[in-house]
């Protein structure tokens, strides 16, 4: 805090650090680092003045929280979401400001875990950003499994994954590459590599079902083939995910560590904040607010698709993703420019690997205990452009050098699918699309044969 007597309350209320700030600074992860960009410095002179230790304690948790980042402007879209949801306004500004309005808590997020990390140790706080790192797609797709809309569920996921691994990754090498052409640019490929291989992973578990409703004797037996492989996949990839948490928090923590050494960009960092007590309190009522917005979105979705003129498959692998991590990827853009691709890839293949291997896997057993029948199929177009992402990010990662024509490649890649969704997705009916994907063609009696 400010002066001696703010701290001594910050640690009044919240008891011992745990462990030296070095050691805390080197157990921050890539999410931590990216999010920090964003942060600025808070001025507490005119807190630091009033009478009350109480008052003056809320009010500079209260300015740490909401003023110390640099998304604060869209933080009054959150009263203007509700407002408008409560007044019966237009249905696509209730989307609009709801997408806004998570921007910033979503990086808000990155940093209350970071605060509580500063008092439980970078092994919980690696746990707690393991877990809530991607809360607010993992909420929307709950609130949209409970409306039994389970193509949001799987657009809005599938684009979380298109863009880190070709936008945001893309984005950050070419404009890294652009600003670093004297210097060459290099990364770790471990922890490239392990996230890589997770992603095929992935790709394997959805592929599968797809290949079931072609090899199926039947259309019914395809469809019960397909679910149960599904639920089998997810809880394979949720026992890999947990393998992949041991193996970042403890076995081979250095690999995913962040190391900055430039020790003026996040000095103020380098203790904590506020207190854990209100980092929690925090965190529990942003999270109650995402799933609020949340609510909005998925109940909102369809009336701006037809305001606008847009598919809901382009607003949930497009529009969705781009906002609601804008946070992030501006992070790693950032650290990209600064030639810092270990923390640049640690964010969109991070990200990307969380989203796969735990968020898919994780709403696919949510809704088996809702009775709804969520699958790993996410029809041919859709797996068709994860499989090439995937692949056109390993490739591109394989030497552990980059320069700008491969991150001008993989951005290009998702230009072309964001094309062909727009083009195909709002040029003839969803609906027709959804039911033709899942007729097996005529063909299939040629490949049985």
């Amino acid at each position: 805090m400010g002066s001696p007597q703010d701290q001594a309350i910050l640690l009044l209320e919240s008891g011992n650090l745990k462990g030296s700030s070095k050691e805390i600074k080197h157990g921050r992860t890539a999410h931590n680092m990216s999010s920090s960009s964003l942060r600025k410095k808070s001025d507490l002179t005119l807190v630091s003045r009033v009478r009350y230790g109480w008052l003056r304690n809320s009010l500079a948790n209260l300015q740490e929280v909401i003023l110390g980042t640099k998304l604060s402007v869209l933080f009054p879209a959150i009263p203007l979401a509700i407002i408008a949801q409560c007044y019966g306004f237009g249905r696509p500004w209730v989307f609009a400001l709801s997408l806004l309005a998570l921007t910033p808590l979503a990086e808000r997020i990155s940093f209350l875990t970071e605060q509580i990390a500063y008092f439980t140790g970078p092994t919980v706080g690696g746990l707690l950003n393991a877990t809530c790192g991607n809360a607010t797609e993992l909420i929307i797709a709950i609130f949209a499994l409970s409306e039994n809309k389970i193509d949001v569920v799987k657009y809005s996921l599938l684009g979380s994954v298109l863009s880190n691994l070709l936008l945001v990754l893309g984005t950050s090498l070419f404009c890294g590459g652009i600003a670093n052409l004297r210097s060459e640019q290099k990364y770790d490929r471990r922890q490239a590599d392990v996230n890589s291989l997770l992603l095929l992973l992935a790709l394997l578990c959805h592929l599968l079902p797809l290949l079931f409703q072609y090899a199926g004797a039947s259309t019914t037996l395809a469809a019960d083939s397909t679910l149960n492989m599904s639920r089998a996949s997810s809880v394979v990839m949720l026992i890999a995910y947990l393998a992949y948490l041991v193996f970042q928090l403890w076995t081979h923590r250095q690999l995913f560590e962040a190391q900055d050494e430039d020790g003026d960009d996040n000095g103020s960092q380098e203790e904590a904040v506020i207190g854990i007590w209100s980092g929690i309190a925090w965190l529990v009522g942003m999270t109650a607010v995402i799933a609020l917005l949340s609510e909005y979105v998925v109940g909102t979705i369809e009336d701006a698709s037809e305001s606008w003129g847009l598919s809901v498959s382009f607003l949930s692998i497009i529009l969705l993703p781009i906002v609601g991590n804008a946070a992030e990827h501006a992070g790693a853009i950032i650290f990209a420019f600064k030639n810092k691709l270990d923390i640049t890839l640690g964010v969109a293949l991070g990200s990307a690997t969380q989203i796969a291997m735990f968020v898919v896997p994780l709403c696919v057993i949510v809704a088996w205990i809702m009775g709804i029948g969520m699958d790993l199929n996410f029809n041919l177009l859709e797996t068709g452009s994860l499989s090439l992402a995937i692949l056109a990010t390993a490739f591109t990662l394989q030497d552990g050098t980059s320069h700008y024509m491969k991150g001008l490649v993989l951005l290009l890649c998702y230009i072309i699918i964001a094309a062909c969704f727009f083009v195909l997705r709002t040029s003839l009916n969803e609906a027709d699309i959804i039911n033709v994907a899942h007729i097996k063609p005529a063909t299939d009696a040629v490949f049985r044969t």
